[in-house]
């Protein structure tokens, strides 16, 4: 009887997660560059019924007598797939169509990433730096910020390729050129194992492995960026309105089990 009590418990702890992950996925369905999670499940322990396990003949039988003692929640899972691409007409939106993230800077000096590209031009000096929508600054392919000079350039005048290279056309001459400055992007060997933070941003992890950059490892497939577009979240609503059903009837299930047990405990405590 204990042992189903506790089971039902472990079960009901377990669904209440995956209910917190699903509300979750739900409460992002539109935040930009937004990837999904899903919930992982595992055993608990066995315990043996029976130590010995043969007939009266002796003969050891085909199947061992082990019952299970619940359930437990082992990860949260997040899905890297390719987002959809949302038309915006901001010069400064930049949608990822790869495995590539982003390379931003943090407060603290340290690198983070994200695949969210609603990216503004910020007044810092004498330019104006790309950053993101919290003030972070866009990192290039060197690792450096970003910056344009306003008296060298006109930053209306400035476009990107689908590479992320900016290229400045100047009116006068009429002549296209290459700035020279190139969007920084960054791939993992297990993005899933990226540390998550706030603002769809992640930390490279011990799980990630190190940052891998697209311009300097040729192994890596080179990503696009779609300059006007941001990339949308990979959530999908019909599949997490499934998932709360079928969440909501595995909670409902356990809490019945933990009923029935506590209802033939009382009848046991009664037998006279």
């Amino acid at each position: 009887m204990v042992r189903a009590l506790w089971t039902g418990a472990s079960g009901m702890n377990a669904q209440q997660v995956s209910l917190d992950n699903i509300a979750n996925n739900l409460a992002n369905v539109n935040t930009t560059g937004y990837k999904k999670q899903t919930t992982e499940f595992s055993s608990l322990l066995y315990q043996k019924l029976q130590r010995t396990q043969t007939d009266n003949n002796g003969d050891p039988k085909p199947v061992l007598a082990q019952v299970g003692t619940g359930v437990r929640v082992t990860a949260l899972t997040s899905i890297f797939t390719q987002g959809i691409m949302q038309e915006t007409g901001n010069d400064n939106d930049y949608c990822i169509e790869g495995q590539g993230f982003f390379r931003i800077q943090m407060p603290n000096g340290t690198e983070a990433y994200t695949r969210n590209g609603a990216f503004q031009m910020s007044i810092d000096g004498d330019g104006v730096t790309l950053s993101t929508a919290e003030g972070y600054p866009v990192l290039d392919q060197d690792g450096d910020i970003i910056h344009f000079n306003t008296s060298e350039y006109n930053v209306t005048n400035i476009s990107t390729d689908e590479y992320g290279r900016f290229i400045y056309r100047d009116a006068e001459n009429d002549d296209v050129v290459d700035t020279g400055i190139r969007i920084g992007l960054a791939q993992f060997n297990n993005p899933s194992g990226l540390d998550k933070l706030s603002n769809s941003i992640f930390r490279e992890s011990a799980n990630s492995g190190e940052p891998r950059y697209e311009v300097e490892d040729p192994a890596l497939s080179i990503s696009k960026i779609h300059a006007k577009y941001l990339e949308g979240s990979n959530v999908q609503t019909v599949d997490e309105i499934v998932n709360l059903i079928t969440t909501q009837r595995a909670y409902e299930m356990n809490s019945k089990i933990i009923s029935a047990a506590d209802e033939m405990m009382q009848q046991a405590n009664n037998l006279r």
